[in-house]
């Protein structure tokens, strides 16, 4: 259920690059508009994340991310009434806070039933709804845009987060002993701050990487002949094959103990494919490896919260991995955007984007520096 949900997450965000050829000519906007439209999507993340677990805590996380569910039907219900900027704007803003939520509580969720078992097998397998809810868009969003306009694009996004609604509503169980109403009254060292915040700019510039491809690479194909239909239907099989990538990635991390290894060469495989597209390579055999590639380091990257965290510190934990992440995540689309106004062709967010993955291995360097100092027993928090 929390797959379901997290597909129609994606399925929204995605809706606007999906189609953005389509949006340009109907709101008159830029690449760096949409560029932003994108972005804006992620911007309530920056201050709602932290406080996403105290809010669960206090109505359930079962009701929360029923309320996140209907805050981004509402937005997109919002954003298909008018064409006016303003709306968009306005619409794709409650549809992300709503967003935000889903992704804090439904990623403790997962860590509520699976913290015992292999966390990196099951995160990859909820994780991969990202993926999969962004290839579902990419092909079916521009063929029904093309064919019945922009007002179909946003009633097909609608209907998935209904569908998501419904099954949230009357299938999903919170697990038996959940350990999430036993909060502990310690907070984090400073030391456990800094290994989160280094996790979280892994996570982001990790989908920085994926965003540039699946946001600007229909553009950038579409800049070279391809039909604005054949271009989101070839970037979608990088997301396609993502679907089985994730999930190996977490199975050989579990089962080798060499995750480290595993999202190294990931990242590194990840961004030189990246490349290579960029450079007018052959689209086909680039995309299929990229999506054979780019799927391993995902869950070891959502397991690196746990390795720091135990139950009492898990919500605010999350939260604080989460802000840094939309933090980034909320300018990355937006940089892209003007890099690729500011050259002329969308192949430089492509670059952007190689340039992220490029830094992840760094930064797990430091993440692994940081947990293994001795820290702190943290004071108690009012």
């Amino acid at each position: 259920m929390l797959f379901v949900a997290r597909t129609a997450m994606a399925f929204q965000f995605q809706s606007v690059a999906a189609v953005a050829p389509l949006v340009r000519g109907s709101l008159g906007a830029s690449l760096a508009d949409i560029g932003m439209l994108i972005g804006l999507y992620l911007a309530p993340g920056v201050a709602l994340a932290l406080p996403g677990a105290t809010i669960g805590r206090r109505h359930g996380d079962k009701a929360t991310v029923l309320a996140g569910l209907l805050m981004m039907l509402a937005g997109e219900l919002l954003m298909t009434a008018s064409t006016s900027w303003s709306l968009q704007i306005g619409g794709r803003l409650i549809g992300g806070t709503g967003g935000v939520l889903l992704n804090v509580l439904m990623t403790k969720m997962v860590a509520d039933w699976f913290s015992s078992r292999e966390i990196a097998t099951a995160m990859a397998i909820y994780i991969n709804s990202w993926p999969a809810g962004i290839a579902i868009a990419l092909m079916l969003l521009p063929a029904i845009g093309t064919a019945f306009g922009m007002t179909a694009v946003g009633i097909a996004v609608s209907v998935l987060i209904v569908v998501g609604i419904g099954l949230m509503a009357l299938v999903y169980r919170t697990p038996e002993r959940s350990p999430a109403g036993r909060i502990d009254g310690r907070g984090i060292s400073a030391g456990t701050s800094c290994a989160l915040i280094s996790a979280g700019l892994i996570w982001c510039l990790y989908n920085v990487g994926f965003a540039m491809v699946f946001s600007f690479g229909p553009s950038m194909l579409v800049e070279r002949g391809w039909s604005n239909a054949a271009a989101g239907s070839a970037i979608s099989v990088v997301l396609w094959l993502a679907t089985l990538s994730v999930p190996l990635g977490g199975l050989l991390a579990d089962r080798s103990k060499r995750g480290g290894a595993v999202l190294a060469a990931g990242c590194a495989g990840f961004a030189l494919l990246v490349l290579l597209l960029s450079r007018n390579g052959p689209a086909l055999p680039l995309v299929i490896a990229m999506g054979m590639v780019c799927g391993l380091p995902a869950g070891v990257i959502m397991s690196l919260p746990t390795r720091v965290l135990d139950q009492g510190t898990r919500s605010i934990g999350m939260g604080v991995f989460y802000t840094v992440y939309y933090a980034g995540m909320l300018a990355a689309p937006a940089v892209g955007g003007k890099l690729a106004v500011w050259a002329g062709t969308a192949t430089a967010a492509l670059d952007f984007g190689a340039a992220a993955l490029l830094t992840c291995p760094l930064l797990l360097w430091s993440f692994h520096r940081i947990s293994r100092l001795p820290q702190p027993m943290a004071a108690p928090s009012s």
